[in-house]
């Protein structure tokens, strides 16, 4: 994404990308935005960091939504029995912060289990990897995985679980993946 340089509008808490380290970007920090996508924000502030702002702070960055807004609850999903599918629609939400290409398409994602519940709810887990084992933004990715998986209806528990076998290489990206990224 390329973007004229702007300024932070006020302090604002952020991840720090790689590390996934939480940290305060200061108003006044200059800044681009390099992508928006899944309600967050990829910044290169200063031109020498890279930071990770949520939707809610948008207005730090001057903005007033995000380039793609994440649904509320159920918003757009069939009702009924959670399936496969209903997962990794949810989970197509979720945007590594260096790479414009959602976790499925990179194909970190590697199970998804999904049991019912004597109450009719269900239990998610999923089993996903990272592009580099040593990526500090592992528990933030997972975390807002098991919080879009959370946002099914019917969906009682979600966990999400970072495993590093089979380890991930480019042959795993999906087709779709291939094509956002200009491979094929």
């Amino acid at each position: 994404m390329s973007e004229e340089q702007r300024v932070i509008l006020r302090d604002v808490e952020a991840i720090a990308i790689p590390s996934g380290a939480p940290i305060v970007v200061k108003k006044g920090t200059p800044f681009q935005v390099i992508q928006a996508m899944g309600g967050n924000y990829t910044v290169l502030c200063q031109g020498s960091f890279l930071a990770r702002i949520a939707q809610k702070d948008a207005d730090a960055l001057g903005e007033t939504t995000a380039g793609e807004v994440p649904r509320t609850a159920g918003e757009g999903l069939p009702q009924g029995p959670v399936d496969e599918n209903m997962v990794l629609e949810r989970l197509r939400e979720v945007f590594d912060p260096e790479i414009p290409v959602n976790i499925v398409d990179l194909g970190l994602v590697y199970d998804c289990v999904i049991s019912p519940r004597e109450d009719g709810r269900y239990d998610v887990r999923v089993k996903m990897t990272l592009t580099a084992p040593g990526c500090g933004m592992g528990p933030v990715l997972a975390q807002e995985a098991e919080s879009k998986i959370a946002q099914i209806p019917g969906v009682a528990t979600a966990q999400v679980e970072l495993v590093w076998d089979p380890p991930w290489t480019p042959a795993m990206i999906t087709e779709e993946g291939r094509m956002q990224l200009g491979l094929i």
